[in-house]
């Protein structure tokens, strides 16, 4: 996750978690990708190109073979959408 501060037409870049945050179920409804599942596919070694949620994000039957092209390749538009906000203020 990465977080930007928006001020005055402007973005700063605020922290980068290498984590899952609470939001994630937004990226997961827009994509069709489920998250954790996709980084314990990962984290056992399997690339991305075999997972079947992101061959399916990239118009790829499920559990087909073949490469993708990440650098390349064109995403499947995301479906809809999902909008998570916290909004803090301080002293």
């Amino acid at each position: 996750t990465v977080e930007y501060l928006f001020c005055n037409d402007e973005f700063f870049f605020l922290e980068l978690n290498p984590r899952l945050q609470v939001e994630h179920p937004v990226t997961e409804m827009i994509t069709g990708v489920n998250l954790p599942a996709a980084q314990l596919n990962v984290a056992m070694g399997i690339p991305l190109q075999h997972i079947a949620d992101i061959r399916t994000l990239y118009g790829r039957e499920p559990y087909s073979s073949g490469d993708i092209d990440f650098d390349n390749e064109e995403q499947r538009p995301p479906q809809g959408h999902c909008i998570a906000a916290r909004i803090t203020a301080e002293n």
